[in-house]
């Protein structure tokens, strides 16, 4: 048998994991923006008090709109979105096979694949996609490179040295683009990390990633504390509306255990809407309950083990948070515990559990390998009983991975090609552009309110599925948006209190004086969109237009208008605690390109001797 290239084994994985990220993204990869629900790109954003979290809003989104603010000043928007988001995609294959190398070194190429395909081929990808949560996956794929950072620092008796933080800095503050990202990391950072055994002090390396945890998710810590929004609490309806969803024969605990049950009934793929959903999840749990028995064996190793219990525990737990006393207890949660809504999307947290799915269905490759040289029967020296050597066995283990990877494929058929085609670039009309001009150039203070009332958008141009209004990322202005979301079984309010006071002024027709005293400049009207506008037209005829087309009105508040801005110094502080996320990011990037590139020169100086 000719042996592969040991470089060629390391490639293919990492080559396998961008082709399948890119069959996943298809159609979205070409020209234009991603406009999905939750999911806004623009070609140009703006570093906002909005963007830096110090808006009465909860900083959702930080330092994500922070950091696309400042990469679309030199690049386009459309791509720094596609590509970080592919590059998400691929790096969660890829780091499923690099997990699998380091934590069963006798797998071979193939169960790589079928690891990298369970971790990227799945109902929470697809559903996540489609519900528009694009930098949340960032922190999905920050997880197995996690475990293998935890491994590093484990094996390391210097934890503070950059050779040993850096991989988990780098994981840590790659998550942590979005809040939800920097705590799946840092949670299962945390309990690797807090295992027995390994190199150093146990207290010495939680203290390395306390340090770092604390460093990647500065930008959101520290914008929470300043704008005293995790304070206010959330509206505890949002507990019950955002609940894990029972798929098609499945319950709840079943669609959680396939990797899917998100609280939104229309963001699922096709297949996931009938009983295909019971034979894809039946298809993913037999995949990879075929290597339980093999990583039950290994049960010593303490790393397994702890990726066992943390996967049960991402799956019982948003299954216990949907029942009824979960419910109840949630609710309490979120009125009373500062920063408990940021827990409500219980679905979420299921991906915790696929690093273990990935490494489980690794093994069971090999485990049905074993099975197959039993069948027909191997030498007690080590060569097969038709007299061919042992590695036949791994090419079994090969075969096995293949049709895993067929059956994971063939489970969720409409990921492919943009989600079924539902991920797919949008165009805005150049209105958009010349209003953006028109308020930098007129550079005044005060905010933007929004007409029609909502948060949500259905345009011509986006498809018939509700957008979130692209105008606080396109604006160079901060936009007052309410945060107010319709769900199925009603209306869940946002944290902020302003916004809703200027939305009630404008549709019950009020002066614009009112306004002026709220800090509203600017009034948008989105012509192309239905909503309500009640009595808003009477209040608009109090205004001054300064710009108005088929798709946009941009009117002008006369006079003077309250300053709503941050505080300067509270704006520093934001900037600062982005700037150490930053560097963070950076640095330990720096750190390990540094460190192998000495090890390369190492490597050839011995060569040369």
């Amino acid at each position: 048998m000719i042996a592969r290239p040991a470089g060629l084994t390391r490639a293919v994985p990492a080559l396998y994991s961008l082709a399948l990220a890119a069959i996943v993204l298809g159609p979205l990869l070409g020209p234009g923006y991603l406009l999905l629900r939750d999911a806004v790109s623009t070609p140009r954003s703006y570093l906002t008090d909005s963007a830096l979290g110090l808006t009465d809003a909860a900083a959702r989104a930080v330092p994500q709109d922070a950091a696309i603010a400042a990469l679309t000043s030199v690049i386009d928007g459309g791509l720094v979105v596609k590509a970080i988001l592919l590059s998400a995609l691929w790096l969660a294959g890829w780091g499923a096979a690099r997990m699998v190398a380091a934590l069963l070194p006798t797998a071979g190429l193939g169960p790589q694949l079928l690891a990298s395909t369970v971790l990227l081929w799945n109902p929470y990808v697809a559903e996540r996609l489609l519900q528009g949560h694009w930098s949340l996956l960032t922190g999905y794929a920050a997880l197995p490179w996690t475990v293998l950072a935890a491994l590093r620092l484990r094996r390391s008796a210097t934890p503070w040295s950059p050779r040993s933080w850096c991989p988990l800095g780098l994981t840590l503050a790659a998550a942590g683009l979005t809040p939800t990202g920097a705590l799946l990391a840092t949670a299962l950072a945390a309990v690797l990390l807090a295992l027995p055994g390994g190199a150093g002090a146990r207290w010495s390396r939680l203290a390395v990633a306390a340090a770092l945890a604390v460093a990647a998710s500065a930008p959101w810590l520290t914008a929470t504390a300043l704008s005293g929004a995790g304070a206010q609490g959330s509206d505890p309806a949002g507990v019950a509306a955002f609940a894990a969803r029972a798929e098609p024969g499945l319950g709840t605990l079943g669609s959680l255990a396939g990797l899917g049950g998100i609280w939104n009934s229309t963001a699922v793929p096709a297949t996931r809407t009938g009983i295909f959903a019971l034979a894809g999840t039946a298809v993913l749990l037999t995949v990879v309950a075929c290597g339980l028995p093999a990583l039950w064996r290994r049960r010593g190793n303490p790393v397994i083990a702890a990726l066992a219990v943390v996967a049960a525990a991402a799956v019982l737990l948003p299954a216990l948070a949907a029942t009824g006393w979960g419910l109840t207890a949630g609710e309490w949660a979120a009125t009373r515990v500062p920063g408990a809504g940021l827990l409500r999307d219980a679905q979420k947290w299921v991906a915790l559990a696929a690093p273990f799915y990935a490494l489980a269905a690794a093994a069971g490759a090999g485990a049905l390998a074993r099975i197959g040289g039993r069948v027909f029967g191997r030498h007690p020296l080590g060569r097969e009983s038709d007299g061919r050597p042992p590695t036949a066995g791994r090419n079994r283990s090969g075969v096995a991975a293949a049709v895993g990877i067929v059956a994971v494929l063939l489970a969720l058929p409409d990921l492919a090609w943009g989600v079924g085609g539902a991920l797919r670039p949008v165009h805005y009309p150049a209105s958009w552009e010349r209003v953006a001009s028109q308020l930098l150039v007129a550079d005044e203070g005060g905010d933007v309110a929004m007409l029609p009332a909502g948060m949500f958008r259905l345009f011509p141009y986006s498809g018939d599925t509700p957008v979130l209004d692209p105008a606080p990322r396109m604006l160079p202005v901060d936009v007052l948006q309410t945060g107010e979301l319709i769900v199925a079984d009603g209306t869940v309010e946002g944290e902020g209190s302003r916004a809703r006071d200027v939305e009630r002024l404008l549709l019950a027709g009020g002066d614009a004086e009112g306004l002026a005293r709220l800090g509203v400049r600017w009034v948008l009207v989105e012509h192309s969109t239905p909503g309500p506008l009640a009595q808003s037209r009477r209040t608009l005829d109090q205004l001054d237009e300064a710009y108005a087309d088929e798709e946009l009105s941009l009117y002008r508040v006369a006079g003077p208008v309250a300053v709503t801005a941050a505080d300067p110094a509270l704006r520093a502080a934001s900037v600062a605690a982005h700037l150490l996320w930053a560097a963070l990011l950076t640095g330990s990037a720096l750190g390990l390109l540094a460190h192998r590139a000495r090890g390369h020169r190492g490597r050839g100086r011995a060569d040369q001797a």
